[in-house]
């Protein structure tokens, strides 16, 4: 699941009335032509050459790891990576069958691990996993701001925020070889918006 931010979809659509928008989420990796759709979101994957790519988000963005109070208070907080295999985790799966992977970084260190969840839930229900960790069920890894609403109002708590990975933000992506005027009025809005300053109260 890619967050492209409602207020970008709304202003796209209020500018552009004429112009229909259909979104397909996929958590496979797909050609986009083949599909037949005008362009495509991914985080920093190798694009083939006849892609150009835009951002669409925030540069970076960081994997987090958190629980509900009212499982961490019982237990010893983690404080290595490692000490996840240990506790009732909430793991994320591709429709391919695969996990979504654990990997931590501190330090120029990079650490993997593979704990049995507990509760295994397909990616695009995430939310479903997100309130299931709210509730106190294990510990759950997924984008830190998909878990930053909850983490601000303390129904989520960090778990080792010092292992959170950095990575690159996601990229718009399309073929140079024809771009569509309601895709090329789209991706001109998502410049625009990038370039627009962040102010910070």
């Amino acid at each position: 699941m890619v967050d492209i931010r409602p207020p970008l979809l709304d202003r796209f659509l209020r500018a552009n009335p004429e112009v229909r928008v259909e979104l397909v989420v996929e958590d496979r990796l797909v050609d986009i032509a083949a599909v037949g759709c005008d362009a495509g979101i991914r985080y920093g994957e190798h694009l083939a050459q006849d892609m150009i790519a835009v951002p669409i988000g925030p540069p970076s963005q960081r994997v987090a790891a958190a629980a509900a109070p009212a499982y961490l208070d019982p237990r010893d907080t983690p404080r290595h990576p490692n000490d996840l295999l240990l506790h009732d985790c909430i793991r994320l799966r591709f429709s391919s069958g695969t996990l979504v992977a654990w990997a931590f970084e501190k330090d120029g260190v990079a650490i993997t691990v593979d704990p049995p969840g507990r509760l295994i839930i397909g990616v695009d229900a995430a939310s479903a996993a997100i309130d299931l960790a709210c509730r106190g069920c294990g510990i759950i890894v997924t984008f830190e701001n998909w878990l930053q609403p909850f983490l601000g109002t303390g129904v989520l708590r960090p778990v080792l925020s010092d292992w959170w990975p950095e990575f690159e933000g996601p990229q718009l992506y399309f073929s140079n070889r024809f771009m569509p005027a309601p895709l090329r009025a789209f991706v001109n809005l998502v410049k625009d918006e990038t370039a627009r300053p962040t102010i910070v109260p």
